[in-house]
């Protein structure tokens, strides 16, 4: 049975998943992920393989939502030491809700970029001052366009600017987006209401003293227990929320490394059992769920299934 199993590659994904109907959709995998298991959600954390050789880590992302008929389990690589190939590759394996017997495999590259930033998005909408106008963003890969135009789905933002290592980088996202490229973290993120860190920096590149209070911060790289991006002091005067108590403690270096304390799941907030600070400095650690990746695998499949209806 396995060899009529169905192929879903990157061009599909990008052509039917939008953020319009992804960004609900990871909040509501928000909520039942923090209101498990009444919710019929069962996900472990990952497991994750290192590969000390190439500096890289192989990880197993499984995923169960009883609501919405979705089992899948995606496989990820990170090898950052990669040139000519991208570090972040994937696939999600999706199987039938009432055999088990293998249905599909997806792209997992183009979902885990389009989630991760709805997930940005999520937190901005509910972290963020609704008046937010300046976004920064520090990086310029896929992850930092991804959640320009997330993000722009929630808040109305006037100014962008950009930061990266390499500044010609900078310069093509930049032109594409309408933003503005600065030559210091601390210029970039200057008064900003929204800040967001998708580098691949293992040590710290934004610092309490040039983040204004009451900023919004989307931490999204550093996702190893030995990586930050961020300044243990800032995470320390923050109000830290994660995805999950269990990842953030476990696997998030800027967590670990500064010992900052989780106040919340971000799904908490959502379903209103903690309070949304907008008035303070908020960090949302993102590490990724499982769970989300399966509801946007079953949201693909659903649209592909509408279109040949």
């Amino acid at each position: 049975m396995v060899e009529n199993i169905g192929i879903v590659p990157a061009g599909k994904v990008l052509e039917v998943l939008k953020y319009e109907d992804l960004i609900d959709t990871i909040e509501s995998a928000f909520r039942k992920f923090s209101s498990r298991p009444e919710s019929g959600v069962d996900q472990p954390m990952r497991s994750v393989i290192f590969v000390p050789p190439k500096n890289g880590f192989f990880g197993v992302m499984p995923g169960y939502s009883q609501h919405d008929e979705a089992l899948a389990t995606k496989l990820v690589t990170f090898f950052p030491m990669n040139k000519d190939v991208p570090t972040h590759n994937a696939v999600i394996l999706v199987f039938d809700i009432n055999n088990g017997i293998p249905k599909t495999i997806m792209d997992g590259e183009v979902i885990t970029m389009m989630r991760t930033a709805a997930a940005s998005a999520v937190a901005t909408k509910f972290l963020s001052a609704p008046n937010s106008t300046t976004l920064a963003i520090l990086g310029a890969g896929t992850q930092a366009r991804s959640h320009f135009h997330a993000l722009a789905r929630v808040r109305t933002f006037h100014n962008v600017r950009l930061w990266n290592w390499r500044r010609e980088r900078a310069d093509i996202l930049a032109a594409e987006i309408g933003a503005t490229v600065c030559t210091t973290v601390e210029e970039a993120v200057c008064d900003a209401d929204v800040i967001v860190t998708v580098t691949s920096s293992p040590t710290p590149v934004l610092k309490k003293d040039w983040v204004k209070p009451g900023a919004h911060i989307n931490a999204v790289g550093a996702c190893r227990p030995d990586w930050h991006e961020i300044e243990p002091d800032l995470m320390l005067h923050s109000m830290v929320y994660a995805d999950s108590y269990e990842g953030g403690y476990k696997e998030s270096g800027d967590i670990v490394l500064s010992k900052a304390e989780i106040y919340a799941e971000l799904g908490e907030v959502i379903l209103g059992k903690k309070e949304a600070h907008v008035d303070k400095t908020t960090v949302f650690k993102s590490l990724g769920l499982g769970i989300q990746d399966v509801v946007s695998a079953k949201l693909v499949m659903d649209k592909i299934e509408k279109q040949t209806a």
